[in-house]
Formats: C-alpha cells, structure tokens, sequence
C-alpha cells in the first residue's frame, strides 16, 4: 500500500490533480484541501470544519471504498478504508495564535491542547496517521516548538506509531519535513520519499508532498 500526504495550500488546478494522480497512492491525506478538489478514480472525504472560505482543514482520498467518520478534531479527517483507520490532521503552527480548538498562551500549549483532544479519538491499532503536523520529529525546529514536539512524540508513543518521513528533507535547505505519515510501529516501510511540489519555477504549494510505501 503507498500512502501519500499533500498540504495543498487551499489551491486547486489540473496541476494539482496531475501531480496527486503522478504520486500513484492507494490513499492520501491531504490538508488545506480545497472545495474543488476532484480525483478521479477516488472516493474523497473531507472534513466538516472550513479553515478558510471554501477551504476544508484535512481530507481522505482513496482508490478503494471509504467509510467517512466523524471528525476526531476540527482540524483533521478521519476514515476507514479496508482493514485501516486513516487520520489527516493540522497541528498548530508557531504563528497559528490561539482557536477555540486548541488553547493556551503559547504554541507548545496549543499542540498539547489539540493532541488532547486528537488522540483520545484515535483507535491505538490499525491507525494511519499522517498531515501537516507542523513540527520535525529531530533536528531544527522551525514551524514548530520544541515543546509541542515533545508532545508529539508522547501522541506517537501512545498511539504505537512510527515515522518513516521524519528524517526526509524540507523544502527549505537545512530543515526536515513537517508533513508526515506515520504507521504502526509493528508495520515496516519498504520506502519513503518527498515529492516537489513545483511547475518549473512555479510553486504549486508551499509545502512538498511526501509518499510512504508499505507491505
């Protein structure tokens, strides 16, 4: 199974869809996803909540028929597909400020506010977890805080997970990926990669999408 993830930046053109359809998943989890997005030969499940006007925060798409369920968190996307739980998620951002969905004085408390909320809602077997989690998983940190990836790194603890895309580049020189997908930790990944997410001198977000192969 290969699974990717996208930060889609609320965009959408045949760019998009070429590039999504070019990473051949089985599943994405796509975040900043807009209204407009189509895929064809997937099923697509977004999430309830609208991070902007015609902008969802997270999504699910698959080849194979998908069981929507219900939002564990305003910022993520939850379904079954097959014998598999997927979550996309947005985690808090170092210049996100504080929502009526996760709360506190500074970033590290927003992080731990929303996983408060996220990983109850989890089931601890059988998850695909994955999104912008806007944190690296070791190195420097950049969107994130160091206090919000040590929460982070708690969630992936509880919830039996493992990264294949922690130690995958940024974008930007120097930095590691924040977008990741995560699997279970009795799961090995035969590969994990980052796709540029560009048309020649054209970003198409600004975020580089990220594929993890299994089984």
């Amino acid at each position: 199974m290969r699974i990717g993830t996208w930060n889609l930046a609320g965009r959408w053109a045949p760019e998009h869809l070429r590039l999504l359809l070019d990473l051949d998943c089985d599943v994405l989890l796509l975040t900043e996803a807009s209204e407009r997005v189509d895929l064809p030969g997937y099923a697509l499940h977004l999430g309830q909540s609208r991070m902007a006007a015609r902008r969802r925060w997270a999504g699910v798409a698959s080849r194979s028929a998908i069981s929507p369920l219900s939002d564990p968190h305003p910022a993520s996307a939850m379904a079954i597909v097959g014998d598999w739980t997927f979550c996309s998620s947005i985690l808090p951002w170092r210049s996100a400020g504080e929502r009526e969905f996760w709360q506190g004085a500074r970033h590290a408390e927003w992080t731990a506010s929303c996983l408060g909320t996220l990983v109850p809602a989890l089931p601890t077997d059988g998850l695909i977890w994955g999104g912008d989690w806007n944190h690296a998983l070791h190195g420097r940190e950049w969107a994130g805080s160091m206090g919000g990836r040590t929460a982070l790194l708690t969630a992936l603890e509880k919830l039996n997970l493992h990264v294949p895309t922690a130690s995958l580049a940024h974008r930007i020189d120097g930095l590691l990926s924040i977008d990741h997908v995560a699997i279970p930790t009795t799961v090995s990944a035969s590969g994990a990669f980052r796709v540029e997410a560009s048309l020649g001198d054209r970003r198409l977000s600004d975020h580089d999408a990220y594929v993890v192969q299994i089984g």
